[in-house]
């Protein structure tokens, strides 16, 4: 054998005898790696397609949640549009909004701003005005109130809104404005501990809330400016529908709308409405109440005791009817629902319903320094006519009290507009 041809022997017998073997190992690696790496293919796109059902698909439905929301939002805000026009139309027309066959009532008189855009807006709520009522909360803080005391307006509101079939929705989605269903009067019962000047309690109860505009509370108690305050959102943006509607406690009337406040003791209204034409009234002016604010304490030193046709007290003598003093009076010196005028003696105080009626037409305001002048103010002025909204019905009938409050809240609604999130 020559030198040099052992390895060329040797690698050509190799190849020979091996050439299946390293064949066949060639080929289950190859086998092998491919297997491996689909494999990983496999498991990655198994992992994207799960990946896809967790994240992307909820991903996906959260979208067309987000679309379906923002459409109906857009929805709402053209009806609202579309009723704006309606009344700035109907404000400037002079014939009166077409009212269904069955209306008794079209309002028209001096007593209202403008009696066609009222009568519009008020047939534009009731096509169109939904609330939705927060379900959270358990009674007697949540979904209960007063409905007999000075603060019945608001116990009477939250009962009537959680009994409606009309107005209120049980889809968020589909509401124009949301309630927020506590009663302040019933969290100063429960939760105020007497003399601790603590009203934190109170606050907490309300602070989990998310407050938007289209959001709103209603409060008959004096301390439901006080509760609100401290909630940035609330006190801001909210509207707040307050009895204490005075702009010195941060009362908005933009934003905001004035409360009626109603005394009902009874529970009804029965016998303590009505009585002699306002001609026909033996007594001038008349008011009974303890000492309260700047104001009473001078009413009370120009006239307390000094007048039969003013007749003013800080307590009734026994014997004497609170309400029989009333509907014997040509005016009464504090808000009411008796049927005579009421005379308002205040600075800063926002009245209820004052976007619709023109209370100047039905009312007397007496500035606080002609106090000393109110007999002869009071003689000057001739009876006139004037409507009130302000009566309690069970079951509530249109343009009663209820409504008119809900009117409130509607026009502060339509003064906003809300934008998609998405």
């Amino acid at each position: 054998m020559e030198k040099g041809t052992l390895f060329p022997m040797l690698f050509c017998t190799l190849s020979s005898e091996c050439i299946g073997i390293l064949r066949y190992i060639y080929w289950m690696w190859w086998i092998l790696w491919r297997t491996i790496n689909i494999a990983s293919l496999v498991a990655a796109l198994e992992r994207s397609i799960r990946h896809y059902f967790h994240f992307g698909k909820n991903n996906l439905v959260g979208t067309r949640k987000n679309r379906s929301v923002d459409l109906k939002l857009e929805r709402l805000e053209l009806d609202l549009s579309r009723a704006r026009t309606a009344i700035r139309l109907a404000s400037r027309s002079n014939k009166n909004a077409s009212a269904p066959a069955d209306d008794k009532y079209v309002p028209q008189g001096a007593i209202y701003r403008n009696a066609r855009a009222f009568h519009r807006s008020y047939l534009e709520m009731e096509r169109l005005f939904k609330v939705y009522v927060y379900e959270e909360g358990e009674p007697p803080l949540f979904h209960d109130g007063p409905c007999k005391s000075i603060y019945s307006t608001e116990g009477r509101f939250i009962y009537n809104m959680e009994m409606e079939t009309r107005f209120r929705t049980r889809d968020p989605e589909e509401a124009h404005v949301h309630f927020l269903p506590f009663s302040v009067t019933y969290m100063v019962k429960y939760l105020y501990q007497t003399r601790t000047f603590d009203i934190s309690p109170i606050r907490r109860t309300v602070i989990d809330y998310k407050l938007g505009a289209d959001h709103f509370m209603l409060s008959c108690h004096d301390w439901g400016p006080e509760a609100s305050a401290s909630i940035s959102h609330l006190y801001h943006n909210s509207i707040r529908v307050l009895c204490n509607a005075n702009t010195s406690e941060g009362f908005n009337p933009l934003k905001d709308a004035s409360l009626p406040e109603i005394n009902l003791r009874t529970g009804s209204i029965e016998g303590f409405i009505g009585g002699l034409s306002a001609s026909q009234r033996p007594i001038i002016a008349f008011f009974a109440g303890g000492l309260h604010g700047p104001i009473r304490p001078l009413l009370l030193d120009h006239w307390k005791g000094r007048d039969n046709d003013v007749r003013v007290y800080e307590y009734l003598p026994r014997g004497i009817s609170y309400y029989d003093m009333m509907k014997n009076s040509k005016f009464c010196l504090c808000p009411s629902g008796y049927e005579c005028v009421p005379v308002i003696i205040s600075e800063g105080y926002i009245l209820p319903f004052s976007d619709v009626l023109d209370w100047k037409s039905f009312s007397v305001e007496v500035p606080i320094s002609e106090i000393r002048n109110l007999k002869k103010i009071l003689m000057e002025i001739t009876p006139g006519q004037y409507l009130k909204h302000f009566v309690i019905s069970t079951p509530p009938k249109r343009f009663d009290v209820y409504h008119m409050i809900l009117h409130s809240i509607w026009l502060r609604r339509l003064n906003i507009r809300i934008h998609p999130k998405h």
